[in-house]
């Protein structure tokens, strides 16, 4: 749709979170109007992470606010600015931070408080402000689609293995453990910052995809149940590096055991409490830095988008839904297993 200042617009809203996707609503409203310091974007594509599922069963951290538009996720271009902006101009093509003021440096209870599609508005809107702060625009290589795809997933990664006590150095031996979205863009970070890159899967046809991303070994745990013990072969008994654990408490024990000395394992992702529990055992006689994030800061989305243009990587889709078909976007992610990125496309 074109742009029309004091028109009308569709968006999705959360109306009655006791009734799941029944109280995601779609309706009209009128196209907001930035204030100082905002930009209006015309959404063009947003996506979906499991955090958005949790934030529908209501196990999500950071509550949904009622009637906010849902999803953290999107990108689209700058239509018009209010008072003051000097980071975004009309035309300008940009994705929007998960944070809304985590600029730069440690992250801090107050700054991850502030999250779109929970508290904040959303993506999954044709069109939404925000602040020009939470602007970052995207690399030209790469469609609307495309760009959704990164606010969550891509810094996650990026944020696993360039930040820490012991971030990642070309050579590195490199575990990525997991075939959500984190991990994939884990597997293609990864490979291009120099690492050697070991994944572990769970089917044939995976481990195919993974190697065209980049996964110089990949270790299937059907075969080898304690599949640690393949990763210590493949780097001589020594272990990795540094650990992408993208799965959370099931193979943590496993990644514990694959790490070398003073390595790191960086644990990302929105996991669902209770479950499997670890034996502390499994710490004796290993030294290492194990950190648990959260997305990451505008200046490692920043980061991230120089090393995707450099290296022309392109995010992994599983699938595009149509702005019609939102809630049929909800119910893949939950249950289509996808390879990759859902995403919805806004017309």
């Amino acid at each position: 749709m074109t742009y029309t200042q004091g028109g009308t617009a569709a968006g999705y809203h959360f109306d009655r979170h006791e009734d799941g996707l029944d109280g995601l609503v779609r309706r009209g409203r009128a196209i907001p109007e930035p204030g100082a310091n905002q930009v209006l974007i015309r959404v063009r594509a947003a996506s979906l992470n499991r955090r958005d599922l949790m934030i529908l069963d209501g196990t999500y951290a950071v509550p949904a606010a009622p009637g906010v538009v849902p999803l953290s996720d999107g990108a689209g271009e700058v239509v018009a600015v209010g008072e003051g902006v000097s980071r975004a101009k009309a035309g300008d093509r940009v994705a929007v931070t998960y944070f809304r003021r985590w600029i730069d440096g440690p992250m801090t209870l107050p700054l991850v408080s502030e999250q779109h599609g929970a508290n904040l508005g959303g993506m999954l809107t044709e069109y939404q402000v925000v602040d020009e702060e939470s602007v970052v625009p995207i690399p030209a290589h790469l469609s609307f689609e495309e760009a959704a795809t990164l606010p969550c997933a891509g810094v996650l990664a990026w944020s696993a293995l360039t930040t820490g006590p012991r971030p990642m150095s070309a050579g590195d031996n490199v575990l990525v453990v997991g075939a959500g979205a984190v991990a994939l863009f884990g597997v293609q970070l990864a490979a291009a910052l120099g690492g050697r890159v070991i994944a572990v899967t769970s089917s044939d046809e995976k481990a195919l995809r993974l190697k065209e991303l980049g996964a110089a070994e990949v270790v299937d745990r059907r075969v080898t149940p304690a599949w640690e013990s393949a990763v210590l072969d493949l780097t001589g008994r020594r272990g990795v590096e540094l650990v992408l654990e993208a799965v959370g408490a099931p193979t943590i024990a496993n990644s514990i055991r694959s790490i070398g000395f003073n390595g790191q394992i960086s644990v990302a992702g929105a996991f669902p409490s209770g479950g499997t529990t670890v034996d502390t055992d499994v710490f004796n006689g290993r030294f290492f830095s194990l950190q648990r994030l959260a997305a990451g800061s505008r200046a490692s989305f920043e980061a991230l988008n120089g090393t995707l243009a450099e290296h022309r990587i392109h995010p992994v889709i599983d699938r595009v839904f149509g702005f019609d078909e939102a809630l049929d976007a909800y119910r893949h992610l939950r249950d289509g297993a996808p390879f990759g990125k859902v995403v919805i496309t806004i017309p």
